[in-house]
């Protein structure tokens, strides 16, 4: 099972198109290195396999995955949100320019 995972592993990071799994084997094979990248997505093929043998639900292949900058981004928006009801703003009470 072990070798048949990372053989996986490694085709899954010898993939042209971008997918959520491509994804985080090349993030990690920047950061560690490609044998450490084989391990890491094996283990995650491994993990994802068990959840739909042990729960038998189907895969959820997550295509809308939020980067650092989106969830910095929506981070801030939530920041303003509060800040607003704090000073019992409105977006009315301001003239957002729109481009």
């Amino acid at each position: 099972m072990k070798i048949a995972l990372r053989n996986a592993a490694n085709a899954i990071g010898n993939l042209k198109e971008s997918t959520p799994l491509r994804d985080f084997f090349h993030r990690i094979n920047f950061r560690k290195g490609r044998v450490s990248a084989i391990s890491a997505t094996a283990r995650k093929l491994g993990i994802i396999i068990w959840n739909m043998i042990v729960k038998n639900t189907s895969y959820y292949n997550p295509e809308n995955y939020l980067y650092l900058d989106e969830k910095r981004k929506l981070a801030v928006q939530k920041r303003i949100q509060k800040q607003m009801e704090k000073h019992q703003f409105k977006v009315d009470d301001f003239n957002f320019i729109t481009i």
